[in-house]
């Protein structure tokens, strides 16, 4: 049975929540689904939306989180995972594993993806380049 106590019931429709640009990146867009509140913390959810052309992606990093997972609802977008190159397509689901090292270095303009997090207060680490990183797409020119 659920604990009622720990979590609360949440149902976000899409004009209860406005996208901000106050979030871990300055060229994306974030709208919160009310999960962070609702779980005391423990999870959060949050769509993520292009907003300007990726010049330099996101570097390489890492999450200290539990849980991880991206799901593309729109566009695409290119990552590396640790040395390999991943696109990631509207409809593809991505389990980020705990600490993998990673780069978000290419994306649509309509890229948009769902982010369930744990914990919600997940921390966001900068680590040395693990190889090479491709050349991202133009947003004029042809897309994947």
């Amino acid at each position: 049975m659920l604990d009622t106590t720990a979590t609360k019931f949440s149902h976000v429709r899409p004009e209860d929540t406005a996208w901000h640009g106050e979030g871990l990146r300055d060229f994306f867009l974030y709208k919160d689904l009310g999960i962070k509140d609702a779980t005391n913390g423990r999870v959060i959810a949050h769509l993520v939306k292009a907003n300007s052309a990726p010049e330099t992606g996101t570097g390489w990093h890492r999450h200290e989180a539990d849980f991880q997972i991206v799901i593309m609802t729109k566009g695409w977008a290119r990552f590396m995972y640790e040395d390999q190159e991943t696109l990631v397509k509207a409809g593809d689901c991505v389990h980020q594993r705990p600490g993998v090292r990673h780069y978000l270095f290419d994306y649509s303009p309509d890229m948009e993806y769902l982010e369930i997090v744990s914990p919600a207060d997940f921390r966001t680490v900068d680590v040395a380049p693990v190889c090479a990183i491709p050349e991202s797409t133009p947003w004029d020119g042809p897309e994947a």
